[in-house]
């Protein structure tokens, strides 16, 4: 009998499909046999393919993004934005490839060209995530089809109908079915996959603990590529009187945003002292006005539940344990219904709270301190393992150069939220949030290996020391 993975709807609990779950080796075997042919297909045809799937997308925008709402419980506009960076990352991939992995060649002194060119690894997995499981996991199969590797793709098993709907558009363009592959399942297909001997690498977006675990893994695989995207504890500081309702405004966005299922949401905001009063009444009256509600509400909600009751509990709990160490509940994280996982957004106080837990708390709570100088406020924003998304509110531009010098992370925004990161300019981290191989536009750099080749038409050459003369 065929295993079957069920995913259900998490603003109402509803079955939404059955999937049968699939075989590592059998997915990995037709990549194989499939990536030769692909790799020999010439760039321009495999360009044409990918606009072709940006186009399908196009055309079936309205129910992937319906599909992404119910699978998720996102609110249907933000579906919407995800299926519509799904489209624009097949024009930002062509753009990148042909910058960073693109062919030139020089003249070099004596004769001949230095050459450099780029070879596709082979055969890559991709494991997704469930916040954007159309978008993430599309940032990193575009890509690696552009530089001519085959894909096997695994999606989450909390959105494995997201998963399936991208990979049949994927076919639907042209793509061959062996190029790009969808594994069905879960912990245990993605530890098959990922261990698999015949991939030549995993490009990965997902959470630290099982990034550090992949890491591990392949540290005695050398000839295997291996791009991290994890997660981030990021901080948003906020200084200098700035007008505090667009301050609120962008806390929200930083810390609320797809219920706080960001890896560069913002978790801990930390506030100039004399500040601290009127901001959080500010952000106060603003948190309150949110609307929590199922993805095709009306009007439409500003966030959605979590991705399921598990990771409401966990959230619960964890935020128990802070309050428990002396953080103070400014806005309590509660349940609306015990069999859903809709959570309001929490506002904890935890400038009392001696060891702060250097965790990711992957959902609405946002952890507010204060700050008695800019250096305590950097030196707050640094006390993390992670180092992936920062940023600064302050009218002062000598204050922002101060904070870019002194932040540690991959993405460092002024007057803007740590969430939203563009896909024309590199994505990722350092520390805990990734190991040096930053998505977006630089994906074209984990795609493919340079090869530099010196080159010159008719053989000459001569050794002109150490050479005894001729008898």
């Amino acid at each position: 009998m065929t295993e079957m993975l069920s995913t259900f709807e998490p603003a109402t609990g509803a079955l939404l499909t059955e999937l049968p779950v699939g075989d590592a080796n059998r997915d990995v075997a037709a990549a194989r046999d499939a990536w030769d042919a692909w790799a020999a297909t010439p760039l321009a045809e495999r360009t044409a393919m990918l606009r072709r799937f940006a186009e399908i997308v196009r055309e079936r925008a309205e129910p992937f993004a319906d599909l992404i709402a119910r699978e998720t419980g996102k609110p249907l506009w933000e579906a919407r934005t995800e299926v519509d960076t799904v489209i624009a990352k097949v024009a930002i991939s062509i753009t990148a490839q042909a910058e960073r992995a693109g062919e030139r060649a020089s003249d070099q002194p004596g004769g001949g060209q230095m050459a450099l060119r780029h070879r596709p690894h082979g055969v890559v997995a991709v494991l997704g995530p469930y916040n954007f499981p159309a978008h993430l996991p599309n940032g990193h199969i575009v890509p690696a089809l552009l530089a001519g590797n085959a894909v096997v793709f695994k999606p989450s098993e909390k959105t494995p109908a997201t998963g399936a709907f991208l990979v049949e558009c994927y076919h639907a363009a042209g793509v061959p079915e062996g190029v790009v592959r969808l594994l069905i399942g879960g912990p245990d297909q993605g530890r098959a996959l990922a261990g698999h001997d015949d991939i030549d690498g995993l490009l990965f977006t997902g959470s630290a603990r099982t990034g550090i675990a992949l890491n591990r893994q392949f540290a005695e695989r050398p000839e295997k590529i291996l791009a991290l995207e994890m997660g981030g504890n990021n901080p948003l500081i906020v200084w200098d009187e700035p007008d505090l309702d667009t301050a609120a405004a962008l806390i929200v966005q930083s810390a609320y945003t797809t219920a706080g299922q960001r890896c560069t949401a913002g978790r801990r905001l930390i506030v100039e002292d004399r500040l601290y009063e009127p901001l959080i009444a500010t952000l106060t009256r603003l948190t309150d006005r949110i609307i929590v509600g199922a993805p095709h509400d009306e009007p439409a909600p500003f966030m959605g539940p979590v991705i399921d009751n598990d990771a409401a509990d966990q959230l619960l709990a964890r935020v128990a344990d802070l309050v428990a160490a002396g953080a103070s509940a400014i806005r309590p994280l509660e349940r609306r219904s015990p069999n859903l996982p809709f959570l309001t957004p929490a506002i904890l106080d935890v400038t009392n709270v001696a060891d702060r837990p250097d965790d990711e708390l992957f959902g609405p709570v946002l952890q507010v301190s204060r700050a008695r100088d800019f250096g305590d406020a950097l030196r707050q924003a640094n006390a993390t393992r992670y180092g992936l998304s920062a940023s600064l509110i302050s009218p002062s531009r000598e204050r922002y150069d101060a904070f870019w010098a002194g932040i540690r992370a991959g993405i460092v925004n002024w007057n803007r939220p740590t969430n939203g990161a563009a896909s024309s300019a590199p994505f990722g981290g350092i520390g805990f949030s990734g190991n040096h191989r930053p998505s977006a536009y630089y994906a074209a750099d984990y795609c493919a290996y340079p090869v530099a080749s010196a080159e010159v038409a008719e053989a000459a050459a001569t050794i002109a020391v150490g050479v005894r003369p001729e008898s």
